[in-house]
């Protein structure tokens, strides 16, 4: 059940951005899709979302086609948060999170009003923005404005996350500061999180599986630390790297030069 797909492909405007791709996402784990720039990992992101239709093969989400599911029954159930995301400047962060409520209101407004006030105070608390609740978008430093936006994402409150490189242009600092946000809620209301990572050592630390993809096809599925080896760095980015462990054991790859230069 879950998230899969089977012998996807996607071509926009004529050019191939994915290519007979077939997987399944575990419910309940962080996934993180990586590979090198241009492969497609934003476009699976949005073809999981049914944001983005495919050219061949099938989403399915707990063994049903999602082009069965109306747009507002597949927000219930997946939240998507696209890298650059803006909002009008003078918008409050509690206005924002407000609407990541869009798919329980209707034409005539809200269906619960309790529910929507209850969804909105835990997304701001697990995103740690109760103090910033009248605070204008405008106004917020890059890491602040990113929470924001996760919060919307949350206030949905669905099964499953999609996050298109959630931590692009952050500090170091604010980086891990999502990164163990996005570990929290995984781990305390049991979302399956699927993040396309630009960042190889956020994957083997945050993920508990890997999605690699290369040439626009699926490289490889699995376990980050098995995975994600000297030998795939080569293979997928072209590049030589050393491997080492930090401090707490956990394995670093560090990128030293171009493979062949």
């Amino acid at each position: 059940m879950g998230l899969s797909v089977e012998n996807l492909s996607v071509a926009i405007a004529g050019k191939t951005i994915l290519q007979d791709v077939t997987l399944s996402f575990t419910e309940r784990k962080r996934t993180a899709i990586i590979g090198p720039n241009g492969v497609g990992k934003s476009t699976l992101l949005r073809t999981l979302a049914g944001i983005q239709r495919p050219t061949e093969g099938e989403v399915f989400l707990d063994g049903q086609r999602i082009t069965g599911f109306s747009r507002k029954a597949l927000a219930r159930r997946i939240a998507i948060l696209p890298q650059g995301m803006t909002a009008p400047p003078d918008t409050t962060v509690r206005q924002l999170v407000e609407y990541g409520r869009f798919p329980y209101h209707g034409i005539l407004g809200t269906e619960d009003v309790r529910a929507d006030r209850e969804a909105i105070a835990w997304a701001m608390e697990a995103t740690h923005l109760e103090a910033y609740a009248e605070r204008q978008i405008a106004t917020l430093s890059g890491g602040e404005r990113q929470r924001a936006f996760l919060a919307m994402a949350l206030a949905q409150q669905p099964a499953i996350l999609l996050l298109d490189e959630p931590t692009t242009y952050l500090d170091i600092a604010h980086q891990l500061e999502v990164m163990n946000i996005i570990t929290e809620i995984n781990r305390d209301q049991a979302m399956t999180v699927i993040m396309v990572l630009h960042d190889i050592n956020h994957a083997l630390q945050y993920a508990d599986e890997l999605v690699i993809l290369k040439a626009h096809r699926l490289y490889g599925q699995g376990n980050p630390k098995e995975l994600m080896t000297v030998k795939t760095l080569a293979d997928v980015f072209g590049v030589r790297a050393d491997i080492f462990r930090n401090r707490q054991g956990a394995m670093v790859l560090s990128p030293v030069a171009l493979v062949n230069r």
